[in-house]
């Protein structure tokens, strides 16, 4: 039995307690929250103990589920790692560079197993793709939000684009040649709103946009590629490949258009969209990774990779604005 402790017990954390009382072979220890009226409500509802030191939460689980606000990653994880327990940390990895590096490091030293909470990773309308052949050579990627409080401590950048940033870099086995970008602050200190462009040395392009300052929201990835066209609705878990040649026994829509290479059969098919729950996904993923001693589907260097080209994004946005 996995014994788990869950540090952060604010909007996600709650979400993390309902999907961890649901999961076999884990036994919730307890929680660390310094807010008092979060830890009291908590402790109502699931009737869990509330440790007031991370320390001696840390001292009585094999992983921790950290789920605080960013600022707070850096020192939780390092805590947890020097002790020789897991780690389960929200995205972003940390809160600066310096900290994703050290904590990579610390990592690497030890035997643990560090998971990072992207969780579009396990989003159905992504498991959908799972048995394309997906080699993208254009992407444009929109998510939109409308605004929340919760979450501007940081940059729509590490707030919403990451997670785009790590599934694009998942996908695309290239290394970054360029980044250009452009970002405006308009509620907040930082950008809310920003528009990317990052070109891979494969000749892959992505283009993405993200704004928490919507009217509507919009999680859309289109991926192009030499024979298909393949899109994929994160918000309204839809997946749509359209190709010239459709796979034996494929259930498509097909009709004909003309080329200037004669007439071509396009089909269009609606690859099956598992029912999951991807946080529950994400946490039995994490939960098997150190149970089978094998490598979590988002390692810290996966972690490490989106924040690296998250700041390199912010760099270029701040230099815009130094030079405008």
């Amino acid at each position: 039995m996995l014994k788990i402790g869950v540090f952060g017990t604010g909007h996600l954390g709650k979400f993390h307690l309902n999907n961890w009382k649901e999961i076999k072979n884990v036994e919730l220890v307890g929680f660390y929250d310094p807010n008092d009226e979060i830890a009291s409500e908590v402790m109502a509802k699931y009737q869990l103990k509330r440790f007031t030191d991370p320390a001696e939460l840390i001292a009585q689980i094999d992983a921790a589920d950290i789920v605080a606000p960013t600022n707070f990653h850096f020192e939780l994880c390092q805590l947890a790692i020097r002790n020789g327990k897991h780690v389960f940390v929200e995205k972003p990895l940390a809160n600066t560079m310096e900290e994703a590096r050290e904590l990579v490091k610390l990592v690497k030293e030890s035997n643990i197993k560090l998971q990072v909470g992207h969780v579009e990773r396990f989003n159905p309308a992504f498991l959908a793709t799972k048995s394309l052949k997906l080699n993208p050579m254009f992407m444009e990627v929109h998510r939109l939000a409308q605004f929340n409080p919760r979450g501007t401590e940081v940059s729509v950048i590490l707030d919403l684009m990451i997670h785009d940033i790590d599934i694009i870099l998942s996908l695309v086995k290239s290394e970054v040649k360029n980044i250009s970008a452009s970002g405006v602050s308009v509620l907040t200190d930082t950008p809310d709103i920003a528009n990317v462009r990052i070109e891979f040395n494969n000749g892959c392009v992505a283009n993405l946009t993200s704004s928490r300052i919507s009217m509507k929201k919009m999680r859309k990835m289109r991926l192009f590629q030499k024979d298909a066209y393949v899109g994929i609705d994160f918000l309204n878990k839809k997946t749509e490949v359209i190709r010239l040649k459709a796979d034996k026994d494929e259930n498509v829509f097909e009709f004909d258009i003309d080329t200037p290479k004669g007439k071509k059969t396009i089909a269009v098919a609606n690859p099956m969209v598992p029912e999951v729950n991807a946080i529950k996904l994400e946490l039995e993923e994490f939960r098997d990774a150190i149970l089978n001693n094998t490598v979590p589907v988002v390692s810290e260097v996966d972690g490490f990779r989106a924040m690296e080209v998250a700041h390199q994004i912010l760099q270029k946005i701040r230099n815009n604005t130094i030079n405008t």
